[in-house]
């Protein structure tokens, strides 16, 4: 992938092969473990409420949930999407967290009393497991959400997330991933050890999934001073081309936010 970026501490990278090649080696599997472990001791150090898990912007929190959409919440954290948004859609909810304190406070904050939904709807299961050892069931989901957590897998382990999880979505499903988007290139972090991907960078990647772009939207109303934000919703299947209908609302099945 022809695809050149740099690093938190201002090296520039010829693509991206170059990289990952230096990140994780030749297929090292001792390395690449340093690499999520790394990853998942930064976060352990982080405070489990809305501030800690948004980086100290969590003045951002309502405009980052007005502009969102929709049954399994990966990279839930301490379930600020999940209380804010998808419970208000689906009558179940199942969280994936690989920080142990976030989603312990995710239970918390997530318990019947503490919710102001209808008691139809709930937080079903709490999975302590990273995405790249997550298999859903099959057909269980409407919509698996993915928001500001792709960014610590290594392309292999992205691209093999997705075609797992293709298996946990039921027909007509969608995965609704929400991001950070690099101007061009990618930026990566050496800190937490995430990688920061360009639009272009996305798309073939998808490409690669088998995934594609059903509908994408801008993030708004975020400071200057971060990264731009992007959302995809993403088809199993070919959207058809030319005019068509709208698809009748199912139960479960939020629209699509335009």
């Amino acid at each position: 992938m022809e695809i050149g970026g740099l690093d938190s501490d201002g090296r520039t990278f010829r693509n991206a092969e170059e990289m990952w090649t230096e990140e994780l080696g030749h297929g090292d599997p001792h390395k690449k473990s340093l690499w999520y472990n790394k990853g998942i001791n930064y976060w352990q150090g982080v405070e489990a409420t809305v501030d800690g898990v948004l980086g100290g912007y969590g003045h951002v929190n309502a405009p980052d949930i007005k502009f969102a959409s929709t049954g399994a919440d990966c990279g839930s954290g301490i379930g600020r999407v999940t209380k804010n948004l998808l419970i208000r859609y689906f009558n179940e909810v199942d969280l994936l967290e690989p920080v142990s304190h976030f989603l312990e406070s995710a239970r918390v904050n997530l318990a019947p009393e503490n919710l102001m939904v209808s008691e139809l709807h709930k937080a079903a299961n709490f999975y302590c497991v990273p995405l790249q050892e997550f298999t859903p069931d099959a057909e269980r989901y409407d919509i698996i959400w993915v928001q500001w957590c792709i960014g610590h897998l290594a392309d292999d382990d992205f691209i093999a997330f997705f075609k797992r999880a293709k298996l946990g979505l039921k027909p007509g499903g969608l995965f609704v991933l929400k991001e950070n988007i690099a101007r061009a290139g990618f930026v990566l972090d050496k800190e937490d050890k995430s990688i920061t991907r360009s639009d272009s960078y996305f798309k073939e990647l998808f490409n690669q999934c088998g995934l594609y772009i059903y509908k994408m939207k801008d993030q708004k109303e975020f400071p200057d001073e971060l990264f731009a934000v992007k959302m995809y919703a993403l088809t199993t299947e070919m959207p058809r081309q030319g005019n068509r209908s709208r698809p009748k609302r199912t139960t479960n099945r939020p629209a699509i936010i335009r």
